[in-house]
């Protein structure tokens, strides 16, 4: 049913569709009190919706508002029902929580596996998931997955670099899931080993949990000779296994639009965009039992497009970054990715940078500081190329920045999501 669900026609998906979001609203408005208070103080019932479009009379729900109902106040079946939780880290606040039913778990495995298929993954493979294991639902979203699809799974989780390459090395994967920042940590222990990461036996890529940039999956492809593929998701609704790029078209993420219903609306205002037009990415959840979500705003920037390796299921653009990590530097809107991009264009540039944000005086400052690859460095700070490269980022985004070219290995390497800006401002 799933893999005929997966190549079903634009007609027949958006016909499930609306039978799941008549479903998911009436279950979120009957057993999740929050949802009865929300839909009634915007004066709508469950069955208002007719037809996909009408949901944009739903409210949203944001990050907040589970933050508010922690720990389980928005689950909407008994705690004894729920067989897992998974929960944010918390750093900014309340950790955010969420439950899965058996049935939610088994929906969660199924669309990982058909994330791993698209990507090249098959059954016998063997699949190194280098993602956290633990509340983070990165580890344990992959590895159910990849056992679903048959695939052998080495749980190496995060860190211990040297024994991921390691095990790399010995035990033969076809496949790698990691966070593209972390990728490009194993590949600097590679080097550092002296060994060549294109002679392993992996085949296929499948990075996500963070913005990547095209010229990110082009460096990373080259140096381990592999086709390199982007996941999405998040904690709030699942974890990884909403969307996945195909391997044929690599043309961004196929949403897995039978269990997730997209909309993209203006950040500032909230209005729904039509397909085509870059805004922030909405997502409603069309088959979870224990944690009904209904118009969740996810912060990420993206636009929709029509299917193509998938026809039925529509796409969704890379993420070029979150609304929240935008950066506003003296009236100019940047983001992480756009610096990303402008540093893999130079022969010198590794990927690994940060941002720092500063006020020294009355205006915000800006300093990029980009590690240097082992064979350009000069031992003084390529002052030329840190030059080039200000003069690169003023003509290319229109914002000044101060850059500061590191020796290698000096940035310090994240096995998770990583960290970009370093707001060093007064509060």
């Amino acid at each position: 049913m799933e893999r005929d669900v997966e190549f079903a026609s634009r007609d027949e998906v958006v016909a499930l569709q609306t039978r799941r979001l008549r479903e998911a609203l009436r279950h979120a408005y009957e057993r999740v009190p929050f949802y009865r208070s929300a839909f009634d103080a915007a004066g709508v019932r469950p069955e208002d919706l007719q037809r996909p479009e009408d949901l944009a009379r739903f409210p949203f729900t944001v990050k907040d508002d589970l933050r508010q109902t922690y720990p389980f106040g928005m689950f909407a079946v008994p705690r004894g029902e729920v067989l897992r939780l998974h929960a944010s880290s918390g750093t900014t606040g309340r950790p955010i929580v969420v439950g899965y039913t058996r049935a939610d778990l088994d929906v969660w495995a199924g669309l990982v596996a058909r994330s791993i298929r698209a990507a090249g993954g098959r059954a016998g493979m063997m699949v190194h998931v280098a993602y956290g294991y633990g509340l983070f639902t990165g580890g344990l979203g992959a590895h159910a997955g990849a056992e679903r699809l048959g695939c052998t799974v080495v749980p190496a989780s995060g860190g211990m670099t040297e024994r991921q390459v390691q095990l790399i090395a010995d035990f033969g994967p076809e496949i790698i899931m990691v966070t593209p920042s972390y990728a490009l940590a194993i590949l600097d222990e590679f080097r550092r080993q002296g060994r060549d990461p294109r002679a392993t036996a992996l085949q296929y890529g499948i990075f996500g949990a963070e913005p990547w940039t095209n010229a990110m999956r082009a460096e990373i492809e080259s140096a381990f000779g592999i086709e390199a593929t982007d996941i999405y998701g998040l904690s709030e609704l699942m974890g990884p296994g909403v969307a996945q790029e195909c391997v044929e078209t690599k043309d961004g993420l196929h949403l897995w639009e039978d269990h997730f219903y997209p909309e993209i609306i203006d950040p500032a205002t909230g209005a729904v965009l039509p397909d085509g037009k870059t805004g922030e990415l909405v997502l409603t959840a069309l088959s979870h039992e224990a944690m009904p979500i209904i118009r969740y705003r996810t912060r990420d920037l993206t636009r929709l497009l029509p299917g193509t390796a998938r026809p039925g299921m529509r796409r969704m653009e890379k993420i070029g970054g979150r609304a929240d990590d935008m950066i506003i530097l003296r009236g100019v809107n940047l983001f992480p990715s756009q610096i990303e991009e402008l540093l893999l264009a130079n022969e010198w540039g590794s990927g690994h940078f940060v941002i720092e944000l500063t006020r020294p005086q009355r205006l915000d400052e800006m300093t990029v500081r980009a590690e240097c690859r082992p064979e350009h460095w000069d031992g003084a700070g390529l002052a030329g190329e840190a030059a080039a490269f200000a003069h690169h980022i003023k003509a290319t985004i229109g914002v000044t920045a101060h850059v500061v070219i590191e020796p290698p290995g000096t940035l310090e390497r994240s096995v998770g999501k990583a960290k970009r800006v370093r707001d060093l401002r007064p509060k």
